[in-house]
């Protein structure tokens, strides 16, 4: 499980350090930062899937997604006894992401790349990158050590030099995960990869979720949804189904599903009391059809290391929210769960959970803040050295 997470200077995120458990409510107002801090787990992700570089490149490159204030913030541009203001830079520019974990953490920093001839002279560059044990950095607990262009792994009590020459543009996943030789590398890097990202679920007319697909065996619903139907039949045979069972019926009283097999074809069919035919998933209303697919991904019979829900109450009905609070509730059970959501009523269901961690965000002359949070409040954290 991740028990911390930490940015720094990317966005309004200047240097924010928030705690994490198994369940984790992220709120705000608008424009608090949670869209940044979402986009910014995300990005971590990217180092295990070699596409950190190439996102940062979509969002319009580092010096777009930079801090874009002061340096440092003083007390008295806090308390406003003096202006805004900048001045020379003490320390080179780098976007900072990490997080400490039970058994490793790891960090990444990523700076503006040095002069050269290269027609991709505007890429950034992987400056440091380091994996340790436990939850906190010190040089003594260091696994991997990544300097720039050297890569070296700690072998007993000396270092062993892996790569002097690794390419700026890759992360270490990319380049030295060997489950024999670095298996501290392979195995933070399959642990990133399970994470589960679900915010684009389709739910439009030509959704494929609504239309009849070719089934296989999906213990893992796709991020679009587009295998919902062989998602859930999944779940009725090697998952739970008495708890798909309790979910349909907690949000629709009465009601029942089925998966209709024909030709290899999965369809979805919701039996609704007072209907006397199901309706297919071309008939669904849009919330309905986005429940389902919340059922299909909270009920995965392969429970990842981290799942990631943001807004998952768009076009939702109020009166499902409940339902699928207690959804959530109960999939944090065997899943670290992360949920950035606006909906009050979503809120309060979720915070009646004794092991939920609200995080509430708020916006303070640009920067990002935790609600109450102070400085022996925050986490334990410290950056390895800045590369």
């Amino acid at each position: 499980m991740i028990n911390t997470l930490a940015v720094s200077n990317y966005r309004s995120l200047l240097n924010l350090a928030i705690p994490l458990g198994s369940l984790n409510v992220i709120t705000g107002s608008n424009a608090s930062g949670k869209s940044n801090l979402y986009r910014a787990l995300r990005l971590l992700a990217e180092t295990a899937q070699g596409g950190v570089v190439n996102s940062l490149a979509k969002e319009g490159g580092l010096g777009s997604t930079f801090w874009a204030g002061p340096e440092k913030l003083s007390k008295g541009m806090i308390d406003g006894d003096v202006p805004i203001q900048g001045g020379k830079r003490k320390e080179p520019f780098r976007l900072r992401l990490g997080f400490s974990g039970d058994e490793f953490s790891y960090a990444i920093s990523l700076g503006l790349p040095t002069p050269s001839r290269s027609a991709f002279g505007l890429d950034p560059e992987i400056k440091r990158e380091c994996i340790w044990a436990g939850n906190a950095f010190r040089p003594a607990s260091l696994l991997v050590d990544r300097d720039r262009a050297m890569i070296k792994v700690r072998a007993n009590k000396s270092w062993d030099v892996i790569s002097q020459h690794a390419p700026s543009f890759e992360s270490l996943f990319s380049q030295i995960a060997d489950p024999a030789r670095t298996p501290e590398v392979f195995t933070l890097r399959e642990q990133i990869r399970s994470w589960r990202f679900y915010d684009h679920f389709r739910t439009d007319s030509e959704a494929p979720a609504r239309l009849p697909q070719l089934g296989t065996r999906t213990p893992v619903l796709h991020h679009d949804g587009r295998d919902l139907a062989a998602a859930l039949q999944t779940i009725i045979e090697i998952g739970d189904p008495n708890a798909l069972d309790d979910a349909i019926s907690d949000a629709f009283t009465g009601a029942r599903l089925r998966i209709a097999i024909q030709d290899g074809r999965f369809t979805v069919q919701l039996y609704q009391h007072g209907l006397l035919r199901p309706l297919s998933g071309a008939e669904l209303s849009d919330g309905t059809l986005r429940y389902l697919l919340w059922v299909a991904a909270l009920l995965t019979p392969r429970p990842p290391p981290l799942m990631v829900l943001n807004e998952p109450e768009t076009s939702l009905h109020p009166d499902l929210l409940p339902a699928l609070a207690r959804l959530i509730i109960r999939a944090s059970q065997s899943t670290q769960i992360w949920v950035v959501s606006h909906a009050t009523r979503l809120i309060a269901a979720l915070e009646q959970a004794e092991e939920c961690n609200s995080i509430a965000l708020e916006k303070n002359l640009g920067q990002t803040q935790v609600v109450g949070q102070g400085l022996l409040d925050a986490p334990s954290w410290h950056w390895p050295d800045i590369g």
